[in-house]
């Protein structure tokens, strides 16, 4: 079986599975090679493997904490770091690429600590800050805050609250949404999300239609991504693919709304085609 593939195949099996089940490396790796179609994904498995190999051995030491542990293995001894200087590379949210260059966005740094604490046992979750992914883990009967892109620092209540002005305005304010855990499928949604908004922005709309196909295989039943598979179809002509997607959407939506608009849409794109 070729590497792509077996990364399909990976995709359409954590479609199947419930949210806790899921592998979050193994995912983004997979999603990363739908990108490298030519490259093995067992190197980059080692890699992840020996990461939490090493805060493992590091949390051996008298005296370390869960975040000294990560952030002396992940940021440390294997060098990686948020890449503040060429932050839009879109290699940024390739995990692969990550790996091969110990650089990237917030997600994927996050997703290399969260396995690394899983694979000990300790709690740990990405949290739904927007604009700024950042997670928190659990040790002592104690949760933390910490931003993996910007060296792995404690982010406090006052540091979150500069955060969400900056970002959403002046006018935000934290509310408990913007602490609540984030699920494993929407961790890789919002990595891939990260490359369909850089192709959306450099006018490349197929490019952006192979990321939200690429989701849709571990994400089959998210309606706003078949929604987005819709209308990047009917913006480039495809329209008989474009009508498939909103009929899945009145298949399977869970609102009257929701379906009703999307056949209204059907009905549009079917009188286009005569």
């Amino acid at each position: 079986m070729t590497p792509r593939l077996q990364a399909e195949e990976i995709l359409r099996e954590i479609g199947t599975r419930s949210d806790d089940d899921i592998d979050l490396a193994e995912g983004a790796l997979a999603l990363a090679a739908l990108d490298r179609p030519g490259v093995a994904l067992d190197r980059y498995r080692d890699h992840i493997a020996l990461l939490a190999d090493d805060v493992g051995d590091a949390l051996s030491g008298k005296g370390v904490t869960l975040s000294d542990a990560l952030n002396n293995v992940v940021l440390k001894s294997h060098g990686y770091c948020g890449d503040m200087l060429t932050y839009d590379d879109i290699q940024n949210a390739n995990l692969m690429r990550v790996i091969d260059r110990k650089k990237g966005l917030p997600v994927a740094l996050g997703i290399l600590y969260l396995h690394a604490a899983r694979a000990h046992g300790f709690a740990a979750d990405g949290i739904n800050f927007p604009g700024h992914f950042m997670i928190r883990i659990g040790e002592d009967g104690a949760r933390l805050i910490i931003d993996p892109f910007n060296e792995g620092i404690e982010r406090s209540v006052v540091d979150l609250r500069e955060l969400l002005k900056a970002t959403a305005g002046m006018e935000a304010e934290l509310a408990p949404e913007h602490y609540a855990a984030v699920g494993n499928r929407d961790i890789l949604v919002r990595l891939q999300n990260n490359i369909k908004a850089r192709h959306e922005r450099a006018g490349r709309p197929e490019d952006a239609l192979r990321v939200v196909e690429g989701m849709l295989m571990f994400a089959p039943d998210m309606i706003p991504l078949w929604r987005e598979a819709g209308v990047i179809h009917a913006r480039i002509g495809n329209l008989g693919a474009a009508i498939e997607a909103f009929q899945t959407i009145i298949e399977r939506a869970d609102t009257d709304a929701a379906r009703h608009d999307a056949a209204a849409i059907v009905q549009k794109l079917k009188s286009r085609l005569n």
